[in-house]
């Protein structure tokens, strides 16, 4: 019995190494990281007269926010550059014109001073109208610069008093500049328009919209947003795809944003060296209200035209973003001059405009562009749809032959030493 349980021990010893060696991966990716300049937050506040309303805890919504800004302040990191811009804060009189350029930045963006930044929120009150459009513009500029993550986060009670500059238009215009910048809105008012008008600014630019009712929730949330500019990001670079391959820009391993109509073709080039690899995914984000049944494609084509392969999706209903990928291998070659191969990368999309909608700018897409050393060993290559598979089923044939010998071996002593007895 001891003997008979030590050999099953081994046997499942063997089991467990040969799983081990399985596991471990053929090739480790070593983490590459850039140097990113300090990430930057700017906190735009309404201070329009509907901030006196005292429907937030017993208290008014304007000193709601104080509490919030205070908390925040004391717990933003010290890597963060913080701002904090008002709307509405200024100008108590009914034109119009004027009420509509009301936006100032109450402290600039920067190392943070938590004494000075309290002592400006403190001298706020309540006064006059809502420019969200315009307040954002600016915001924008606040943050101009650099290349560390960037993010506002708008707070309001109500709809931008400002039209016909709308908000979301504005939202989509900072987008399509390609600064990686991300705006959050939080709204104070459940309210169907205001919570639409938020969300569509913060979709554009690909942030979040919170409904908040409570003093604690709205502290929460903006501490949330604050750390969350401090987590190190990549930011995409701005390029500018054509309408055919021969002008489009030449890319490297990357991230890249770009703007797209509706229905159209982009084109961008990678040179692709034999032995390497070239793999991209795009995702294109509806940012606004689009017809029903629409995709998005990604093609690798020669400089000829001729498709070399493809990735597709395809959505059918409300979808935020559609995303999709392809990979194509190079073969090595003989010669150690040989030229690269220019690939073409080509991104359509058959979405469509819902009756009313703006189409311009266009839909927002970023594409991931990644040329590496091709596959070069068996493990790495997919054979008959096993792919690393052949490993598996290679150690498992093994395993049962061993343990069958084993298991035979022991049976016939088992025999002899009954037959003996």
């Amino acid at each position: 019995m001891i003997t008979r349980q030590r050999l099953a021990a081994g046997v499942c010893a063997l089991l467990a190494a040969l799983a081990a060696g399985i596991a471990v991966p053929a090739d480790a990716v070593a983490d590459e990281t850039t140097a990113q300049d300090a990430p930057k937050v700017d906190l735009v506040l309404d201070v329009s007269g509907s901030m006196r309303a005292r429907d937030i805890d017993g208290g008014s919504r304007m000193a709601a926010a104080k509490q919030a800004f205070n908390e925040v302040l004391d717990a933003t990191p010290e890597e963060v550059q913080l701002g904090i811009r008002t709307l509405g804060a200024n100008y108590p009189g009914n034109d119009r014109r004027t009420g509509c350029k009301d936006t100032a930045q109450l402290y600039p963006v920067g190392p943070l001073n938590r004494t000075e930044a309290k002592t400006a929120v403190a001298t706020l009150q309540p006064t006059g109208w809502t420019p969200i459009g315009p307040a954002l513009l600016k915001a924008a500029g606040d943050l101009d610069g650099g290349n560390g993550s960037k993010r506002i986060v708008l707070i309001s009670d109500g709809e931008d008093t400002c039209a016909p500059l709308d908000p979301c238009e504005v939202a989509r215009e900072i987008a399509a500049k390609g600064i990686g910048l991300t705006i959050d809105t939080l709204g104070l008012v459940p309210n169907a328009k205001l919570n639409q008008q938020l969300s569509c600014i913060a979709e554009a630019t690909g942030g979040t919209y919170t409904s908040v009712q409570h003093k604690e929730q709205l502290s929460d949330k903006v501490n949330q947003l604050v750390d969350r500019t401090a987590d190190r990001t990549v930011t995409p670079v701005a390029v500018d795809g054509t309408g055919q391959c021969a002008t489009a820009p030449s890319l490297k391993s990357g991230l890249y944003t770009d703007r797209e109509e509706f229905g159209q073709h982009r084109f961008y080039r990678v040179d692709v060296k034999p032995g390497q690899e070239l793999r991209a995914s795009v995702s294109v984000s509806d940012d606004r209200q689009v017809d029903p049944d629409y995709g998005v494609t990604l093609r690798a084509l020669t400089v000829h035209g001729r498709e070399i392969v493809r990735g597709e999706a395809t959505g059918s209903g409300r979808t935020d973003v559609l995303s999709t990928g392809l990979r194509y291998p190079k073969a090595e070659s003989d010669d150690e001059n040989a030229p690269a191969e220019t690939v073409c990368l080509q991104v359509a999309n058959s979405f469509s405009p819902a009756a009313g909608v703006k189409t311009t700018p266009g839909l927002p897409l970023e594409l991931t562009v990644d040329v590496v050393d091709g596959p070069g060993t068996a493990s790495d290559v997919a054979a008959f749809g096993l792919g690393r598979g052949w490993w598996l089923l290679g150690a498992l044939v093994l395993t049962g032959f061993l343990a069958g010998l084993l298991w035979g071996w022991l049976s016939r002593w088992r025999i002899a030493v009954w037959r003996t007895n």
